[in-house]
């Protein structure tokens, strides 16, 4: 895909992306393909479907309008860095921290985060279910996002526990949204959270659409949650 028609995709997503960040994302593209002949960072390979796949994907979260200046937002379970380091790359003046539980994915990410010249960019290397007992993550952020890392009740007490009151768990899934929503109607209520609505997003230049699913943080998650790594996904809130 050209720098221009790269442009014209965000464009279509209400996205203004300067020539400058075009050119951040084609050094990025460049570093998660030398880099995944290293380490497995990602399936898609051919350089039009990262540009669509990763770049204006991870995007479209801008799109939402929750995400704004200067705001601290924590990507968790970010993997290559998807939906963060895109959302950064175009919106410069957040606040963004990485969280990931592989340390090669970290060691890769901080070579990117150096090669794009990234200010406030923090990368933590975690699990998420420590992450987010701890004193130094939890209830922090305005906001979480992830990226179809599991099911929707286990995202759930991964994410929500970083929210801080007030602020929102941004969440990129497939079609099979919906069912996944309703078996965590539970786990939203019991770590605190509301569904507040449900985008839907046709990527640009292909057939693919994606949902957004956004949930408000209106009172603080109980202490005991998230538990111990291993058991979200074991025994996922019911």
């Amino acid at each position: 895909m050209s720098n221009l028609k790269l442009q014209n995709a965000f464009r279509e997503l209400n996205i203004e992306a300067t020539h400058e960040a075009i050119e951040k994302f084609e050094l990025l593209k460049g570093l998660l393909l030398e880099w995944n002949e290293k380490i497995n960072l990602t399936a898609i390979t051919d350089p039009d479907e990262v540009d669509i796949k990763h770049f204006v994907d991870s995007a479209t979260c801008l799109s939402t309008g929750y995400i704004k200046d200067g705001l601290d937002i924590i990507d968790v379970g970010t993997g290559a860095g998807f939906p963060g380091v895109p959302l950064k790359i175009l919106n410069e003046s957040l606040n963004l921290t990485l969280l990931d539980s592989l340390n090669k994915r970290i060691k890769y990410l901080d070579e990117v985060v150096n090669k794009l010249d990234l200010k406030n960019v923090t990368l933590v290397h975690s699990r998420a279910e420590d992450g987010g007992a701890s004193k130094l993550y939890r209830e922090k952020y305005d906001i979480a996002l992830s990226r179809a890392v599991a099911a929707m009740n286990v995202l759930c007490e991964y994410c929500l526990p970083f929210v801080k009151k007030g602020g929102y768990f941004i969440c990129q899934k497939g079609p099979s949204y919906q069912e996944e929503l309703d078996h965590a109607a539970k786990a939203i209520e019991v770590l605190g959270g509301k569904l507040k609505e449900v985008k839907s997003y046709k990527l640009p230049n292909s057939e693919i659409t994606h949902y957004i699913i956004i949930i408000e943080k209106i009172k603080e998650t109980p202490t005991k949650y998230p538990r111990k790594a291993g058991k979200p996904a074991a025994e996922p809130i019911k």
